[in-house]
């Protein structure tokens, strides 16, 4: 689970990589219209510190957020303090109403390693979406699309503080390790350094679909949008 240390600085790293939450959200957002055009609801499941979620805010009447993460959960509610923000965790939330979409963006479903964990993950989404509400999700990479010794690295500077940021990520089982090691620097703390090790699970196109099947959805794969690993997009059963 992520902490403090990474929630300070994770936007700002990954923005510096290029990623553009914005330019995802809408992606989503086209694909639930074409299923919903009347969705106006939206609860996006492990939200980290909101990027996804305060472009969410712009494109839907109402937005609320999910995280496991205390500290992610505290970033993302002062971001939009007007937004409710719920610390939990996806396979057993319940927040006692329903929305018009959920979201799980940037791969999170990934951290639930089983398919029987995924499955119950999935239904409890589905206990949270009105009938004919819509489900996306930003998988984790396919067994046969994850690169093994794959490593990534990554330094940006705002103001007067630079991150640097490398990862090694290493196939493990039907899941990827990943060794993330950061350098933080700036003028009133000088230099530090901390790391996380992430355990990811490599579920097939397959697995996740018969996921959403058995969680009651009719789903649809796009091997494209938003961010290269491409997008689920189920539709809840309207019964």
């Amino acid at each position: 689970m992520y902490g403090a240390e990474l929630a300070e600085i994770y936007e700002l790293i990954h923005r510096g990589r290029g990623k553009d939450y914005l330019q995802e959200a809408a992606a989503v957002e086209r694909q639930v219209r074409k299923r919903r055009p009347d969705a106006a609801t939206l609860l996006d499941v492990a939200c980290g510190t909101g990027a996804h979620l305060r472009c969410f805010d712009e494109l839907f009447d109402e937005v609320a957020g999910l995280e496991l993460s205390e500290p992610m959960a505290r970033f993302a509610h002062a971001a939009l303090p007007r937004v409710p923000v719920h610390v939990g965790d996806m396979r057993d939330f319940d927040l006692g109403r329903t929305y018009d979409v959920i979201t799980c963006m940037f791969g999170s479903i990934g951290y639930l390693l089983t398919e029987s964990a995924l499955v119950d993950a999935l239904r409890r989404c589905a206990r949270h979406l009105t009938p004919g509400g819509v489900l996306a999700v930003d998988p984790w990479w396919f067994p046969e699309t994850y690169r093994h010794g794959h490593v990534a690295g990554s330094t940006v500077t705002v103001g007067e503080r630079t991150v640097s940021r490398v990862s090694h990520s290493v196939r493990e089982g039907a899941a990827s390790r990943m060794h993330v090691h950061y350098l933080v620097a700036d003028g009133a703390s000088g230099v530090r350094h901390f790391h996380e090790t992430h355990l990811i699970g490599l579920f097939s196109q397959k697995q996740y679909e018969a996921a959403f099947t058995a969680a009651g959805f009719g789903v649809d794969y796009l091997p494209v949008e938003p961010a290269g690993r491409g997008l689920f997009v189920g539709v809840r059963s309207a019964g």
